[in-house]
């Protein structure tokens, strides 16, 4: 039997990178799979992909509360159930001294990564509760663990901050069987990595992956696969005595 066999999974941020290859991962593993993202196109395109009779998408920004409680009751109506979530927000936001990074700017990353998060957390966590348990996993970073990474103010604040959601969560969730970790990936090849080459042109964003790969031990970046299986052990009963965990998925970096 699957490991994923007749659960119900919601993935946001499902239309590429790691969101979309979770939602392979776990469609494979016999989930049906309800897709968050704001790309229509391309959720569309997964969705066919993987099946219309398995699948619901839904164009979402996550920072929006009430877009993401009505997801919540679709997957819900089409679906009659929901065990798996995977919260899986992220933009880099601008890369700037701090003196020259507009509050705006920081405000919005931290919007989209933390409000998008407790979004989920917040009508997703009560209706799993209510449903005898399930298990919602977090997007994390090493950033979020690491001393700082300078220009970034945003993102790592965001992701220091993805953790104390996470671990808050758990507490909550523990005694109605609602188990909340999340994964911290290092550098991943998805298209916010390809971003790179928009800010630094495409020679200087080649000469970063290079260096940057060259202080992983295991000496390259991860391909959104691998990310996902990670998932696939948070999500699935591998897992069941997990809760309030972080699980570095980073070719070593932060060893």
């Amino acid at each position: 039997m699957t490991l994923l066999h007749d659960k119900v999974a919601l993935i946001t941020g499902a239309a590429s990178g790691i969101g979309a290859a979770t939602a392979r991962r776990f469609a494979e593993e016999g989930a049906s799979v309800v897709l968050l993202d704001v790309a229509e196109a391309d959720l569309s395109s997964l969705a066919r992909e993987i099946g219309p009779t398995r699948t619901l998408t839904a164009v979402v920004d996550v920072a929006d509360e009430e877009a993401t409680r009505r997801s919540v009751e679709a997957a819900l109506a089409r679906f009659q159930g929901l065990h798996v979530a995977v919260l899986n927000v992220g933009v880099t936001g601008m890369m700037a001294p701090i003196a020259r990074t507009p509050l705006d700017s920081f405000e919005s990353t931290l919007k989209t990564n933390v409000s998008g998060a407790f979004n989920g957390l917040k009508h997703i966590l009560p209706v799993m509760a209510e449903r005898g348990g399930g298990s919602i996993v977090l997007t994390a970073s090493t950033a979020g663990f690491r001393a700082g990474v300078a220009g970034r103010y945003g993102y790592v604040a965001s992701k220091h901050a993805i953790i104390g959601l996470m671990r808050a969560a758990a507490i909550e969730g523990a005694p109605k069987k609602v188990r909340v970790n999340s994964i911290s990936p290092g550098g991943v090849d998805t298209p916010m990595t390809g971003s790179l080459s928009a800010l630094l042109g495409a020679e200087r964003a080649r000469e970063a992956l290079q260096a940057f790969e060259r202080t992983i031990p295991l000496g390259r970046i991860a391909e959104p696969a691998e990310i996902a299986d990670a998932m696939l052990f948070f999500a699935s009963d591998m897992s069941r005595y997990c809760t309030g965990t972080n699980l570095m998925v980073d070719g070593g970096l932060l060893a």
